[in-house]
């Protein structure tokens, strides 16, 4: 299991890589939610997402080795986070993309270095994960899990870390989940720092296997895997270890649907100013849907997990 110290010892490791982000507060937006509403801008990070921090976290550890590069599977975010970081430290990288993937973010890898190789089944992550470590062999390269690594997942906690310092009486953290890395690593650093803190996932209705894996505790892949706004978010099956963490430190995951990710990613644009993206909107979806119940006096963080819209998608929904 990921401890505090190895959180703490993360976030000294990464600090050159990565933004310290914002925690915005919204009077209209609490006012509306009958709660005292913040929102952790991991939006504004380095790469559009989150995903550096682990990624940082990780590929630093294999620095120094006798390689050529590294090699990772995502649908996006992650891919973007270890093409940057491993262009800052000068060494290749290859991205494993499924078909479907969003061309915004096949395109952003690309633009920081990263050789993209498009292909595979959102629906076969065994398929794609035996083809990233059979390239790993081959081309001698150092594979790196989008999100079940215990650096990967102490990298993401860092987040955890920040919202302490910046609320100290902070009630509830709500966090998006896919494959598990941003909730297992943020749920460790807040209830091993301040048990007290209710934390809560939130996945994509239906394309959420941590949801479902939580409820049966163990892991429960999702079969034909239904289309969703929040590609970020769309995993078959969650990671063993971040499960661990999740049903260690977790109070519930739950899901939401594309019509309430839009309404949440509407507000948060006209009202914070902050472009949002699907996936990244799903915490504050959460709260806006009513989906947990919440008491009124509580000070609630959203994490808001990118901002990396592919805008020929999104802006007709957001326009509706």
């Amino acid at each position: 299991m990921v401890t505090l110290e190895d959180i703490r010892n993360a976030k000294e490791n990464i600090a050159d890589f990565v933004h310290r982000t914002p925690l915005f507060s919204s009077t209209l937006l609490s006012s509306l939610a009958g709660k005292e509403l913040y929102f952790k801008a991991e939006c504004l990070q380095k790469s559009g997402s989150f995903k550096p921090r682990g990624a940082t976290n990780k590929i630093k550890s294999v620095v120094g080795q006798d390689i050529s590069g590294v090699i990772t599977a995502s649908s996006g975010n992650h891919g973007q986070g270890t093409a940057y970081v491993a262009g800052r430290l000068g060494i290749p990288s290859v991205i494993v993309v499924p078909e479907g993937a969003p061309a915004a973010k096949i395109n952003a890898a690309r633009s920081y270095g990263g050789e993209v190789i498009v292909g595979g089944d959102f629906n076969k992550p065994d398929e794609i994960l035996k083809r990233v470590l059979d390239m790993a062999q081959e081309r001698n390269l150092a594979p790196i899990h989008p999100f079940d690594d215990p650096l990967v997942i102490a990298g993401q906690g860092t987040i955890g870390l920040e919202i302490l310092e910046d609320l100290p009486d902070v009630d509830v953290v709500i966090v998006p989940v896919g494959g598990g890395g941003l909730l297992s690593g943020v749920a460790t650093a807040l209830k091993l720092s301040k048990p007290s803190v209710k934390v809560f996932g939130v996945g994509p209705q239906g394309a959420c296997s941590m949801c479902n894996s939580f409820r049966e505790k163990k892991l429960v892949q999702v079969q034909d895997m239904p289309e969703t706004l929040a590609d970020g978010l769309r995993a078959s099956l969650a990671g063993e270890l971040t499960l661990q963490h999740t049903l260690e430190y977790v109070d519930d995951v739950v899901t939401v649907s594309d019509d309430e990710l839009i309404d949440a990613m509407r507000l948060l644009w006209t009202r914070l100013k902050l472009v949002v993206e699907p996936s990244g909107a799903a915490s504050f979806a959460v709260v806006n849907s009513g989906k947990v119940v919440i008491p009124d006096d509580s000070k609630v963080v959203c994490v808001l997990s990118g901002g990396n819209v592919d805008f020929s998608k999104i802006v007709k929904y957001l326009a509706a």
